[in-house]
């Protein structure tokens, strides 16, 4: 997104923000009263006290944090954790501890977010029919949102931003119907409501866990701000958040109206709904839970693939259904994400009892986004004070938040915790395996390897392995290359080739850039091309080298005719054959037992996971896949006696 479009205001754009981005906190309203009330008894005191600190929850973490500081933050137009942790990573090794933490706890939220979502509408059916059981239902719906990513969501998102318009709108509307029967609930805007809720109510600090649960789609603002833009987001809370303060207001309402009673599994969502439209607002209630889980599903894929590129994941397969900007599924991601999904609904069953795993994650992700966006501000020179102010208060309001739900976790919050840590593992254990495989490859230089280069192409003693070999190549200066190449080229098995190609992928930190470089070493026989590319554009390495073939002959500056007598008299292009070498751990080396345990982790994962051919987008009928040791030892003397 360019820097002028970033902030344009447009009522397409804020309808589609509307759709896409406030599925998650828009469906809040279906589950925070019942999550703080449960089975107690409905207090005036306490429902203008709750209230308020639901009120400036919303204002706090999402309007001043997110909404008016954090999406400042952005990357070429690019927001989330990751995106964040990728414009300052060069500035703090120590900042790559809560961004895996961050970005792992995300991921656990997206996990719990699509059960709770539709099973908070899908229960209001209990309503008219008392005792259904709706497992199945939930199951249903699930199962088809999941089967349906493969398809692609762009028919789907264009609906997206009428629906959760009417969603709002229904929202907004029969809440205010409410307040007008007891405009006594507005004076929940005071804070000194709020105040003396946590300090005098008993047990009220613990209520916030179900407090925060308003707040939990706050970090995807920022996290979709590229598909939407920094104006159109802002313009669209105005609206967004006004609907929901008048939902919230009005069930308010609707309890002081039924104090001294218990909830005993009523929804106040529901019961503020004239009875004609019942069925209309849980079908209603159903689509934007639905488009909550797509939301945090397409979320997720955008998180995985941004991490392949911080080289934090492995190299799953990524496909992009349709032309649409923002567009991805991720297979391996999907089927995870729904088999959890399943895990959380046949586990907990009811929503009432998916609230106590729900906010715990999304907590840990927001406390981690205020330690690298002040991080951020320090980088960018504001003045201490500031940077100062805006931690404490934070991290403060966040650690509070944290800690009252840590006594969830007995209860459910153990299970996003736990998916958490499984989740940061995998991470830490490829992280950690990039940089002892970067630590173990030896380099050399190139210039050393030209004559020998020479010599071998001319070499008639010798089988043609091809006309163009493309060797694939982590070394990112001009005249480098890994000994493992060499080692392929000359010892291997002696590859004779006319052109040797050396292709080096180079993963930036801005998101969408597209640019190569070609250094021709010899001329007509040693070529390294270098592809700077944005951690969000996919992998296809096969089209872009292509391309700069083409370019290459269009400029003349390389002649890829076959070198063959006879086919070069018909002037045919020679035939590419890319080598792709995959190491495996040589049994003989001397790591570290840590190491040792790391990097067998890591070829465990890696033997599941897409192979590089297929991740780089090579074609595989021209691509030669060899295993090479990941050390390679001179040889050692053993003393061995004849006999």
């Amino acid at each position: 997104m360019e820097r002028k479009d970033i902030d344009r205001v447009t009522t397409g754009g804020m309808l589609i923000a509307i759709g896409i981005i406030y599925g998650d906190i828009g469906t809040s309203p279906l589950y925070v009263m019942p999550a703080i009330f449960g089975s107690n008894r409905i207090v005036e005191e306490q429902v203008i006290g709750a209230l308020s600190c639901v009120v400036w929850t919303l204002t706090l973490l999402t309007t001043v944090k997110y909404v008016t500081f954090v999406i400042r933050a952005d990357n070429k137009g690019e927001g989330g954790i990751l995106t964040l942790f990728a414009l300052i990573r060069r500035r703090a090794g120590w900042l790559t501890v809560p961004a895996i933490l961050g970005a792992c706890a995300m991921l656990a939220d997206g996990v719990i977010t699509p059960p709770i979502s539709v099973a908070s509408a899908v229960e209001g059916l209990n309503i008219k029919f008392p005792g259904l059981n709706t497992l199945p239902i939930i199951i249903s719906i699930l199962t088809f949102l999941f089967l349906l990513q493969a398809f692609g969501t762009g028919v789907v998102g264009r609906a997206f931003g009428p629906i959760m318009l009417i969603w709002f709108s229904v929202l907004g509307i029969f809440g205010a119907m409410y307040v007008a029967s007891d405009p006594t609930v507005l004076k929940a805007l005071n804070p000194y409501y709020a105040y003396h809720f946590l300090t005098t109510t008993p047990r009220s600090f613990w209520l916030l866990g179900a407090i925060f649960l308003c707040t939990t789609g706050a970090e995807a603002l920022y996290s979709d701000l590229g598909h939407c833009g920094r104006g159109n987001i802002r313009g669209s809370w105005v609206f967004v958040k006004t609907m929901l303060l008048l939902n919230y207001f009005g069930q308010g309402a609707w309890l002081i109206a039924h104090q001294g009673q218990r909830l005993d599994g009523r929804k106040p969502i529901f019961e503020i709904m004239p009875e004609w439209f019942l069925w209309p607002g849980i079908f209603i209630a159903t689509a934007a839970a639905v488009i909550a889980s797509q939301a945090m599903i397409t979320g997720s894929y955008t998180l995985i693939s941004e991490a392949i590129r911080l080289n934090f994941w492995p190299k799953v397969k990524l496909l992009y259904p349709s032309t649409e900007k923002g567009q991805l599924y991720v297979p391996s991601i999907n089927w995870l994400l729904y088999a959890g999904c399943l895990i959380v609904v046949l586990y907990f069953r009811q929503s009432s009892k998916m609230e106590a795993a729900y906010g715990l994650a999304i907590t840990m992700t927001m406390v981690m986004n205020t330690l690298l966006f002040s991080f951020y501000l320090y980088v960018k020179h504001v003045k201490k004070w500031l940077i100062a102010l805006f931690f404490t208060t934070y991290i403060f309001i966040e650690g509070a938040f944290l800690l009252a739900n840590l006594t969830k976790f007995t209860h459910g919050g153990w299970f996003s915790l736990l998916l958490a840590l499984s989740l940061a593992a995998i991470m830490v254990i490829w992280l950690r395996a990039y940089y002892i495989k970067l630590r173990l490859t030896e380099f050399t230089r190139l210039d050393e390897h030209l004559t020998p280069l020479k010599e071998l192409s001319d070499d008639i003693s010798i089988p043609k392995y091809t006309t163009h070999l493309v060797f694939m190549t982590n070394a990112s200066r001009r005249n480098e290359i890994e000994n493992k190449v060499i080692y392929s080229i000359f010892q291997k098995r002696p590859k004779r080739a006319d052109i040797y190609w050396f292709v080096h992928v180079d993963t930036l930190d801005d998101p969408y850039t597209m640019e190569y470089k070609v250094d021709s070493i010899v001329p007509n026989d040693v070529v390294k091309v270098t592809f700077r590319l944005g951690f969000r554009v996919e992998q296809r390495i096969n089209l872009y080298f292509r391309t700069v073939v083409e370019d290459l002959v269009k400029n003349k500056e390389v002649d890829i005719t076959s070198r063959y007598e006879s086919l070069n008299k018909q002037n045919l292009t020679g035939d590419f054959r890319f080598v792709v070498l995959e190491r495996f751990l040589s049994y003989e080396n001397d790591l570290p037992l840590l190491e040792q345990i790391v990097m067998k982790s890591y070829f465990a994962i890696k033997s599941i996971t897409t192979p590089e051919d297929k991740w780089f987008g090579l074609d595989s009928s021209s691509v030669k896949i060899e295993k090479v040791p990941l050390v390679i030892r001179p040889f050692r003397k053993v003393a061995l006696k004849r006999v």
